[in-house]
């Protein structure tokens, strides 16, 4: 009988910090690598995470969880994710701290890759304690390429909210309004008071989001996302 020898399998190659790869590469030595390992690819460069999350990263992460939550909540189509891959482009696969999409049946820019979120969400939220380099540079860089519509960075010591829109191909910086205020352009009625999200005060942040879900605008965009829903049996537009 003739026995065939067979090459073991070949084993990818680790991640380390600083390597140049393509998204395709970086993804299938991210899935081989030990399931606490985390990583993320910007600008085509591997970032390795490892520096440990102090204890107010935690807590305003929690609160900006809990504003867009809230949000998505009474907004159906709406869909919220905390530190998902995200396979941005060929140049990057982030892994933000939160990321808000409209659904690909609502008529989202998203779809589906397997079990990751493939294309540009509408809308991204990092809080940066060590990270603000990296956030407002070449992370920035890549989100403004991909297409996310609005782009907001909480930064911590000193604080500071960052809140950025698309005007074309570029994001833009905006101030909030007189009262305080941000009010989000692509989500009608996600109402933002930085103050109280960088100062622990969770009723205000509750507050003013509540203002804005109260709005006409809010409710005829509910309206609008139902009547673009498409169901299984609907044809593509």
């Amino acid at each position: 009988m003739t026995t065939i020898d067979r090459e073991p399998p070949v084993a990818s190659p680790p991640l380390s910090d600083g390597q140049r790869l393509d998204r395709a590469t970086f993804h299938e030595r991210y899935e081989a690598m030990p399931p606490e390992f985390r990583a993320e690819l910007i600008g085509g460069v591997v970032h390795v995470m490892t520096s440990p999350l102090r204890r107010r990263h935690g807590a305003v992460s929690a609160r900006a969880a809990l504003w867009l939550g809230m949000y998505s909540a009474r907004t159906p189509g709406v869909q919220v994710f905390h530190d998902a891959s995200t396979l941005l482009d060929d140049e990057a696969e982030p892994q933000p701290d939160l990321s808000m999409r409209i659904a690909p049946e609502f008529g989202g820019q998203t779809h589906d890759v397997g079990k990751y979120i493939g294309g540009a969400p509408e809308l991204i939220v990092e809080v940066s304690d060590t990270s603000r380099a990296i956030d407002l540079g070449p992370k920035l860089a890549d989100y403004e390429r991909a297409g996310i519509l609005e782009y907001v960075v909480v930064a911590l010591d000193p604080d500071d909210v960052f809140w950025h829109v698309r005007r074309g191909d570029r994001f833009v910086r905006v101030a909030p309004d007189p009262d305080g205020l941000h009010r989000s352009e692509v989500f009608p009625g996600l109402w933002l008071d930085p103050r109280a999200l960088l100062v622990d005060d969770t009723a205000a942040l509750l507050a003013a989001l509540e203002r804005g879900l109260a709005t006409p605008e809010h409710g005829a965009y509910v309206a609008r996302l139902d009547a673009t829903r498409r169901t299984p049996d609907s044809p593509e537009a």
